[in-house]
């Protein structure tokens, strides 16, 4: 890891990948497993987010500089899907004033939900950034066919320290989501966006 760091520093702030490989596991036949943690320190802190708002929430969301849609702005793209496709790509995460979580579907049609990006909903007693900052933290774990996963737990400007809290409470978490834990643990890899994998594991 210090290796990687301090050979080449990059243009951008490199990101701190978890891989796991499992084994002992048929997606076909054993649960499929989704879910998601929230890390203690926040390992994409550049992630892009954008709030489908009502008007109280468009307030909050210019007082924190948060990029915001307003119902008008959702029906211009009048269900386009390459419109809706652009929107899903622009941003990393989506938030929603729950007044309106209820007309996503019908303004915007299945196209969030098929980018695994439907809204997160806020209500007007959340506090917005405190919202922003959980979503930030938040990653996903989740089983599709293949036996390897990857997440990003944290960015190469974190300290070891920080760094070695969110990649040990990912493993932990995971690992309570395997049918066998460890016995379905292949290996552990750490990766950063540039560099070579580093088993750990």
């Amino acid at each position: 890891m210090d290796h990687a760091i301090n050979v080449k520093p990059r243009q951008f702030v490199e990101t701190v990948e978890l891989q796991i490989g499992l084994k002992n596991y048929d997606p076909q036949r054993d649960k499929r497993f989704s879910g998601t943690v929230v890390l203690p320190n926040i390992p994409k802190p550049k992630m892009k987010l954008c709030i489908l708002a009502d008007a109280a929430h468009i307030d909050q969301a210019k007082a924190i500089a948060l990029d915001f849609m307003s119902v008008d702005d959702l029906k211009k793209l009048n269900k386009n899907k390459k419109m809706i496709k652009k929107l899903a790509k622009k941003y990393d995460a989506f938030l929603a004033s729950e007044a309106l979580i209820k007309q996503i579907p019908r303004l915007l049609g299945p196209g969030l939900s098929k980018a695994g990006k439907f809204p997160t909903p806020v209500s007007h007693t959340d506090n917005l950034e405190d919202k922003i900052k959980e979503i930030k933290s938040t990653i996903k774990f989740q089983l599709k066919k293949v036996l390897c996963l990857g997440v990003a737990v944290g960015h190469v400007q974190m300290t070891e320290d920080m760094l070695v809290t969110n990649i040990m409470m990912s493993i932990n978490f995971l690992v309570s989501l395997l049918k066998k834990n460890w016995q379905n643990v292949k290996s552990l890899f750490i990766k950063t966006s540039m560099g070579k994998p580093v088993r750990i594991y």
